[in-house]
């Protein structure tokens, strides 16, 4: 709490930024309070650096400074920051932080977050969109585009 205030703070790669990425921050912006009347608190977006992202799965699609760009152009975050730790401890002290919601992929990875006074919230992925369900359909209609192409007749051959 800051100034008698919430601070809410998520975090994500938000690589191939979808819908299911916005709900996850919007419902972050709702624990805040804040409404057109209200004040309310802040709520901070932590982006997963490249570096950050390759030391446990593959590197996003997306550079970090155009993941950030497009986190900070939303209207919901008051500060967007990088995030390069998995580990939250320190971010949660320096920041003042109550309130920290990520995806519900990472359940009970941040419970240890509570001991420190925060309130952990698991945000349910939702169906349809997700960063590895774009990137694998992207894939997917390469693959039949090229074997279309290679199945057609090379018109400097055909006589």
């Amino acid at each position: 709490m800051y100034n008698g205030k919430i601070v809410v703070y998520t975090s994500g790669t938000f690589d191939m930024f979808h819908s299911n990425h916005l709900k996850m921050i919007e419902y972050a912006f709702g624990l805040t309070g804040k409404d057109e009347r209200n004040g309310g608190g802040s709520l901070i977006v932590g982006v997963s650096t490249d570096e950050l992202v390759a030391s446990y799965k593959k590197p996003p699609i997306i550079p970090f400074e155009e993941r950030i760009a497009i986190i900070k152009a939303l209207k919901y975050p008051d500060v967007v920051i990088p995030q390069h730790s998995l580990d939250h401890t320190e971010i949660v002290q320096k920041l003042n932080i109550d309130v920290f919601v990520v995806g519900d992929d990472w359940v009970g990875k941040y419970d240890y977050l509570k001991d420190l006074g925060v309130s952990v919230f698991y945000f349910p992925r939702g169906e349809g969109a997700s960063s590895t369900n774009i990137k694998q359909q992207i894939l997917e209609q390469y693959k039949e585009t090229i074997e279309k192409i290679d199945s057609q007749p090379n018109p400097d051959k055909v006589k």
